[in-house]
């Protein structure tokens, strides 16, 4: 399917809102431990959507940041951070918990979560990360490649989309929340 050239998106309630344009880098279902953790914590704050799939996977849609514009709500968004360590932070909605995206310290892309897009124009998923994570990866299907861990492909989706950014990591605020 031909992704349209910008996609604009929105949080459960309509208060935040994003556009995203161009292609994403990739689409796919991560299955580590921090996703399914943080999973959890997510869909359990009121009013959350369902993150997780039925293998404890979290979909993802990965754009490079300085192709994601937050055009309205700014305001509203809020990092979490369920555990100390790594460099990453999970940004939701306040005002409806919609879990927004993933970004990682000093990353040039934002992995956004599929939920956030319609069914009917959800980016179909190209690829399962990290299912060396799950308890039981064989009850997952065969309809895209599950990867014990990341792949070489994987990796050179991103250097493609950062040599593209001319070598740019952009930052993207978030009140109270100091992020490199």
């Amino acid at each position: 399917m031909q992704m349209p050239s910008q996609q604009l998106l929105a949080c459960a309630c309509g208060q935040v809102r994003l556009t995203v344009t161009g292609s994403p880098i990739a689409t796919v279902e991560c299955c580590c431990d921090s996703c399914r953790r943080a999973g959890v914590q997510l869909q359990s704050r009121p009013g959350a959507p369902e993150v997780l799939g039925p293998h404890g996977e979290t979909l993802f849609v990965m754009h490079r940041k300085d192709r994601v514009s937050i055009d309205a709500g700014h305001s509203l968004l809020s990092a979490l951070r369920p555990w100390t360590q790594g460099g990453s932070r999970r940004v939701l909605a306040r005002c409806c918990n919609t879990p927004l995206f993933l970004e990682f310290s000093g990353g040039h892309w934002l992995s956004l979560y599929g939920l956030l897009w319609p069914a009917s124009a959800r980016p179909a998923v190209e690829m399962r990360t990290m299912v060396g994570d799950l308890p039981d990866s064989s009850a997952l299907p065969n309809d895209v490649p599950n990867l014990k861990t990341r792949s070489l492909c994987f990796y050179a989706r991103l250097m493609k989309a950062w040599i593209a950014m001319g070598l740019r990591s952009p930052r993207i605020e978030i009140a109270g929340d100091p992020h490199g």
